[in-house]
């Protein structure tokens, strides 16, 4: 009775996990995912944008914040609250299928459907709609207003005006959303709006009558547009200062074609009538104003920081095409490569020397130069200290070596002079909030500094005697990073540093000994990270309340606690197997929200404060997972080959029987297994495959970490991956017959270099693969222009010198001089725009495979770079690799474009995905 009983117990279960689906390429378009997460200020309201993995509409929800629905809108998207929490502003967008039908009719771009600006009242639920939208601005911290930027159905506008148009402009509206009065001006091509007063300037075209093409500004006590400066020309960077009540901009006002410009800086206070010019041609030392630089106020408004350059370099417009020598001159004491030259050449001809105009003396100070790549201002620009870096003598290093140098200077601010303080610092140099000090962390000597600008004296802080501050697992031939800097204390008494584990308080005067203020978590191996809940934080101050994050080394387990700087250990808050992430406070308030999430459990939006005690599930954004066949995970050890103890994760399909055999799909890059608790929901990778689709259709995924010497990173990938696959056989469920391997890059020559190796897997995917270290080592990465002597000597491929220094290394770690050993059928994905690894090493392999009869098939996504970025390219991808594993590791019928390929003929029309029955 007691059998027939359990029997009866277990038989909705059974019918439950029977009746459960398989994931298939179809759910890419029914899963979802947030994509803007706000919190109003007030803490009372959340609101957040769903967007499909696949195709389709963006939808909003708006929730009150104890979790009650009380705004569910498609088709919208970009929200954003009122700075007094009353009104929700966002966007309506075209549907999905009805624009890409018109698309497919030919409709032009300006008969195409636009978007709608909504305003919606969150005390009365009121939705107002506003057609023909091109832009929106809310106020960040004043209230009653929006501005907005639209395009007035045809009837609307009168038939005599000018059109309206990009080049033209388009309507400006001033609403007020307490008395819904508008103010309207047309022909506007550009607008900004203040951060802390109410403040509006706009840019128009003119209407050919009676308002005149220029600069206005909008009074808004008034309720008037007022003209600043007027005159037809081009206008751009427009900017106020923090309260409001300045402004600048630069003008263009020459009409003719001239290639030489003469570019004005304007400069405006409220109280004027109009703006005046405080930096031209005339008034600069064969410079010009550079228009390409954003022009910024300090904090307090004293400042107006702003770029010049140098005139360019012209073309001779009388030379005809046939008479210009399109000819590229490299040469060894070029300080950059041609190929890195051609491709920073925008920035180049967009890079300046800062300067400032200083408010109260009336004059322009030039700070920045030709050999200064960043110049730094302290205390958001109000500072007595400045910065700058120089990496003038040193960028050829970057051609080989991948980094540069920099010198340090400090600049007079009151005359721009420099004084030289460190030479050949490598790493990134920053200054302490208050400008007290220079700080940065220097590779070379694993150590962090600090230079006081007082006593004009550079100190070392960390020796790495107690503790590493440098990444302690580093393993490649370079120098290690730091763990980073968390903060400094109230008026720059202290930096906090973090090393891998604790957080430690670190005098930068090296008076007092460092500090560790976190409770031993070397000893628990628990890694302490700070939250930063507030964005516009500078410092840490004392007894202020603060958010950590833990993370458990051992099991991946991760906690919250709550810290109170100077006063206490932390108190644990929440734990879990999860990850938590998507943190978002309230500016006014207490509330915040955030996510949580492991394998089996997407990211929803939680609700809490800053106790943790009551936590809300806010949103239930994919609830038909529960339809569907999902998976574990778990992390398992072995040992490599060397007898070093390995770690890694398997995910084992739902329902798994440890009795029975199932296929696996061996998956990895270099560590991955502290990535345990992160979810895996159906998307169309660019590159690799999607753990629980696979774990959905029936297979294991094996991702095993990968610890590496230097010279001999392929046989490192064989000593801890293929002893990995071999302790999983010996448990008995894995069916040896039918393991597969995956990767891309890295993952993917690492893979190329595996089957060379070994025959224990029934096919590979290697996506854009090095497969001849030689003939990549001296070719150049596209997507930078440098040379790739780096990536083989020092960085990820870890061969640890050159190429003359050690020819057998670059021979025994490519995998193109062993392929003649290859017995896996393979599949490479390598596109041809690929910026990071040549695409000729995918043409390189699939040539070799395919001359020795080996079974070889390539993708290559026209156009794209590394890896594909199309939503259409990534789902075929996907499409593609699911049927190469289904055709040789279950048993499937083999899809037409394996068997036949798809010939250029058909390129774009057939894809071949159909199985072939026999």
């Amino acid at each position: 009775m007691k059998k027939l009983t359990l029997l009866f117990t277990l038989a909705p279960l059974l019918i439950s996990a029977q009746s459960k689906k398989e994931l298939d390429h179809d759910a890419y378009n029914i899963w979802r995912n947030t994509n803007r997460e706000l919190v109003s200020n007030d803490g009372n309201h959340i609101v957040y944008t769903l967007e499909p993995n696949g195709y389709g509409n963006e939808s909003l929800m708006l929730h009150q914040f104890n979790g009650n629905l009380i705004l569910e809108h498609d088709r919208s998207y970009n929200p954003s609250f009122t700075n007094n929490s009353e009104y929700l502003i966002f966007k309506i967008s075209p549907d999905f299928d009805e624009l890409r039908d018109l698309k497919r009719r030919k409709t032009k771009e300006k008969d195409l459907p636009k978007d709608t600006l909504a305003v919606y009242s969150l005390a009365s639920k009121n939705i107002e709609k506003i057609s023909g939208l091109k832009s929106f601005k809310v106020p960040k911290k004043w209230d009653d207003y929006i501005v907005y930027l639209y395009e007035p159905e045809a009837d609307t506008a009168k038939k005599k005006e000018k059109k309206r148009s990009k080049k033209n402009g388009y309507d400006l509206v001033i609403k007020n959303l307490k008395d819904k009065s508008e103010h309207a001006f047309s022909y506007v091509l550009d607008y900004t709006i203040g951060e802390e007063g109410a403040s509006l300037t706009l840019t128009t075209t003119g209407n050919d009558s009676t308002v005149l093409p220029g600069v206005y500004v909008f009074d808004f006590d008034n309720k008037s547009f007022n003209p600043i400066f007027r005159s037809k020309g081009e206008y751009s960077q427009l900017v106020w200062d923090k309260k409001g009540t300045q402004l600048s901009f630069i003008s263009d006002t020459d009409t003719t074609k001239t290639l030489k410009r003469n570019f004005h800086l304007h400069y405006y206070k409220t109280e004027w009538d109009s703006s005046k010019t405080v930096a031209n041609n005339e008034t600069l030392d064969n410079l010009i104003v550079n228009n390409d630089f954003k022009s910024y106020f300090s904090e307090s408004g004293k400042r107006l920081f702003f770029e010049v350059k140098e005139f360019p370099i012209l073309q001779d417009t009388s030379l005809l095409d046939d008479e210009i020598v399109n000819v590229e001159v490299w040469n060894y004491k070029d300080q950059r490569l041609f190929t890195q030259q051609e491709n920073q050449k925008k920035n180049d001809l967009k890079f300046g020397y800062l300067s400032y105009y200083d408010v109260e003396k009336d004059r322009p100070i030039q700070l920045g130069g030709e050999d200064y790549s960043r110049v730094t201002v302290s205390d958001e620009g109000d500072g007595t200290a400045a910065l700058a870096l120089s990496d003038y003598d040193y960028r050829q290093l970057r051609t080989w070596e991948g980094y540069t140098l920099n010198d340090l200077y400090k600049i007079d601010l009151s005359t721009g002079n420099k004084t030289k303080i460190e030479e050949g610092i490598r790493g990134f140099v920053s200054l302490s909030p208050k400008g007290e000090y220079a700080y940065w962390y220097n590779n070379s000597d694993s150590a962090w500094f600090t230079y006081s600008f007082k006593e004009d004296k550079t100190r070392q802080i960390t020796t790495n005697e107690s503790v590493p501050f440098f990444n302690e697992i580093h393993d490649t031939p370079s120098d290690p990073r730091p763990y980073g800097a968390m903060s400094w204390t109230e008026n720059d008494d202290r930096i906090l540093l973090y090393d891998r584990y604790d957080i430690w308080e670190v005098d930068p005067s090296k008076k007092a000994a460092p500090k560790r203020i976190t409770p031993n978590g070397r000893g628990e191996k628990l890694t302490y990270r700070y939250v930063r809940l507030d964005s516009e934080e500078r410092f840490i101050k004392k007894n202020q309340q603060l958010l950590l994050s833990g993370f458990y080394e051992t099991d991946k387990s991760e906690a919250l606690f709550s810290y109170v700087y100077g006063k206490n250990n932390p108190k644990k808050l929440i734990s879990g197997d999860y990850q938590y992430g998507s943190f978002e406070k309230a500016r006014d308030s207490k509330n915040l929200i955030f996510t949580k999430e492991n394998f089996q459990t997407f990211p929803d939006l939680l609700a809490t404060d800053i106790s943790f005690r009551d936590i809300k599930k806010i949103s239930d954004i994919n609830p038909q997972q529960k339809d569907y066949k999902w998976g574990t995970i778990e992390l398992i050890y072995w040992n490599s080959l060397d007898g070093q103890k390995m770690e890694g994760m398997l995910v084992k399909p739902e329902g798994f029987d440890p009795t029975k055999k199932y296929p696996m799909i061996v998956n990895f890059y270099e560590k991955s297994s502290n990535g345990l608790n992160r979810h895996r929901d159906p998307f169309p990778g660019r590159s690799t495959i999607t753990y629980s689709f696979y774990a959905s259709r029936g297979y294991l995924i094996f991702n095993p970490n990968v610890n590496y010497k230097t010279g001999y990173p392929g046989e490192d990938a064989f000593n801890c991956v293929i002893p990995g696959v071999t302790s999983l056989i010996e448990k008995g469920f894995v069916d040896e017959e039918n393991i597969g391997v995956q990767g891309h890059s890295w993952g993917g020559y690492q893979i190329a270099h595996l089957i060379n190796e070994t025959n224990i897997f029934k096919c590979a995917e290697s996506g854009a693969p090095v497969v001849n270290m030689i003939s990549a080592y001296g070719g150049i990465r596209w997507g930078s222009g440098l040379s790739r002597m780096f990536q083989y000597e020092r960085t990820q491929s870890r061969i640890g010198g050159t190429l003359w220094e050690y020819p057998l290394r670059y021979i025994e770690n490519s995998p193109i001089f062993y392929v003649d050993k290859v017995k896996t059928p393979v599949l490479i994905m390598h596109n041809d725009e690929d910026g990071a690894v040549p695409w000729y090493q995918g043409i390189e392999y699939f040539g070799a495979l395919r001359r020795l009869g080996k079974p070889a098939w390539m993708l290559n996504y026209r156009g794209e770079p590394h890896w594909p970025v199309k939503v259409q390219n990534r789902i075929d991808f996907n499409i593609r690799l699911a049927q190469f594993f289904d055709y040789y590791l279950k048993g499937q019928s083999m899809p037409k474009w394996m068997r036949d390929g798809v010939p250029a003929t058909e390129l774009g029309i057939n894809q071949g995905y159909e199985l072939i029955k026999d």
